[in-house]
This record gives C-alpha cells, sequence and structure tokens, in this order.
C-alpha cells in the first residue's frame, strides 16, 4: 500500500440537524476492498465544544487520541481524553466525545472489520437526513 497522509484523504463534514451541539469532520483511510482487506481506517475531528454524536458501530473500534482533548462519554459516565490515550470501543458499545478544549479533538479509528456503519441514537445529519453512516462498501456508506 502506497503511505496516505490526512491531508489528502477525502473528508466529508456532517453537523446535526436535530442537536446543535454535534458536527465532526472526517474521512476514511482504508476500508475492504479500498487498501485493506479485514479492516477500515477513519480519521474525524471534533471542533472546539461539540460532540461527534452519540451511537453504536458495527464492528470493534480502536480509537487513538491525536490531538485535542475532551470526555468520552459512555453509559457509566464520562472518560477524560488526551493526545496519546487509546481506547476500545467493543461492537455495539454506545459512545459519544465531547471535545471539552479549545483545538480540534483529533482522532484516528481502527475499525476490526472491512465494512462499517454507524448507528446514530439522536443525531439526523446533513447533508442527506442520515440516521446510519459507515463505510462506502456498506448500504450507510457516506
Amino acid at each position: 500500500m502506497t503511505p496516505k497522509n490526512i491531508d489528502t484523504i477525502d473528508t466529508l463534514e456532517l453537523t446535526s440537524s436535530s442537536t446543535d451541539d454535534a458536527q465532526w469532520v472526517g474521512g476514511y483511510f482504508t476500508y475492504g476492498g479500498e487498501g485493506a482487506e479485514a479492516s477500515t481506517t477513519v480519521y474525524f475531528a471534533v471542533p472546539p465544544g461539540k460532540r461527534l454524536g452519540r451511537h453504536t458501530d458495527t464492528a470493534e473500534e480502536t480509537q487513538f487520541i491525536l490531538s485535542g482533548s475532551g470526555d468520552l462519554l459512555l453509559d457509566d459516565g464520562p472518560k477524560p481524553l488526551r493526545p496519546g490515550d487509546v481506547v476500545v470501543l467493543t461492537e455495539g458499545t454506545f459512545h459519544d466525545l465531547h471535545n471539552t478544549g479549545s483545538e480540534d479533538l483529533r482522532v484516528l479509528g481502527f475499525f476490526s472489520a472491512p465494512g462499517v456503519e454507524q448507528h446514530w441514537s439522536e443525531e439526523v445529519w446533513e447533508p442527506g437526513d442520515l440516521k446510519v453512516t459507515g463505510t462506502p462498501n456498506t448500504p450507510g456508506g457516506s
């Protein structure tokens, strides 16, 4: 595989039409059939004061915090995050990220499947009134 840089991946900015504090930008480095056979790699950034949005994923996700600070919001309460932290979220675990800092909360996510969907509990994403998002090789693909 030829190395890919964050600055060269195609990204999409999503803003929730159902809440006023969920917004993020992100894009996929790899997924099944596009640079990977059995995994997915995503980059995303959450602006200061915003949330990623509460959701579950259809595959286990390992998140690596690149920069920024915030809270991982789980059903059992918030967990503080800072650069260098790693979090493993099992398939089906509801989670959210809230940026509590003054710069973008930047994250690399690694999924244990060649395709993955995010099922949002509250958010409806624009453009497109989306309640499900995912890799381009899934029905919810974005």
